[in-house]
């Protein structure tokens, strides 16, 4: 279908067939299984997927593009249902019902971290993730430990799922081509039980407080969410900065913090 995009809403539409076809057998999606894709655009996934797996959720916010996602679904007699809505406005969960949910998604630039942050807290209801988003992010969502890209996002992201960065796609597969290389990305939840952690929100804000201001060491970024000898009795030094701290660590320090009261930094 034929729609113009707009700036506004950061819509770089898909359109190599090559690519989109690549990207259809990373989801593989199984008989059964509840696909709810974010952001169809111009529908260059959402038709492929239907003609795959005949049913489709898809969350879409341009209301320009409501009339013909709803025309390619009655065009390919597909089960196709339309949420018009801000994708942060919507409850996964209620979305989800008694099952899980599967998102895939080319996520638009300029909201996606808060999308990525929106899809955690509905994590219990989500079997995996696939997402296109700028190259750059999808780094820093992958990125380790010493890593200049290292931060809050690589932090939170990979103490609830597994980061798996999949393949490059070039600014020419879309329309208009964006200036910028994106990238697919598969996320995967952990067991809860695998790092261990108990008190998910001290650990935002433990992370938030140790990322703030990256250049200084976790003993004064951390001065008012807690002293050095609860980093160090986590196996921390205060010294260093928080790009040198894996993700255990801070899962660590925010379960030592348990329920004690501190300040908001």
């Amino acid at each position: 279908m034929s729609h113009q995009t707009k700036k506004s809403l950061g819509q770089h539409f898909l359109a190599d067939p090559g690519m989109i076809e690549k990207i259809v057998r990373a989801v593989d999606p199984r008989p059964g299984q509840r696909l709810v894709e974010i952001g169809p655009g111009a529908g260059a996934i959402t038709r492929p997927l239907l003609q795959r797996h005949q049913t489709l959720t898809v969350i879409e916010f341009d209301r320009d593009l409501i009339e013909p996602l709803a025309a390619m679904g009655e065009e390919l007699g597909a089960e196709l249902t339309i949420v018009h809505a801000d994708v942060l406005a919507v409850d996964f969960t209620e979305l989800a019902g008694t099952g899980l949910i599967r998102l895939v998604g080319n996520l638009p630039y300029n909201i996606s971290s808060p999308i990525l942050f929106h899809a955690l807290d509905h994590l219990s209801v989500v079997s995996d993730m696939h997402f296109m988003l700028q190259k750059e992010v999808v780094d820093r969502m992958a990125a380790g430990p010493g890593s200049k890209v290292y931060g809050r996002l690589s932090v939170m992201l990979q103490a609830r799922c597994h980061v798996t960065p999949l393949f490059r796609v070039p600014p020419g597969c879309f329309r208009p081509p964006p200036k910028v290389d994106s990238a697919v990305v598969r996320l995967t939840p952990r067991d809860p039980a695998e790092l261990g952690l108990t008190q998910p929100k001290r650990f935002e804000q433990v992370v938030r407080a140790a990322f703030s201001q990256r250049r200084k060491t976790l003993r004064n970024a951390l001065a008012t969410v807690c002293g050095s000898e609860v980093i160090e009795a986590c196996g921390i030094n205060p010294g260093c900065r928080a790009e040198t701290v894996p993700v255990a660590g801070f899962v660590a320090l925010a379960n030592a913090l348990g329920d004690v009261c501190v300040s908001e930094p």
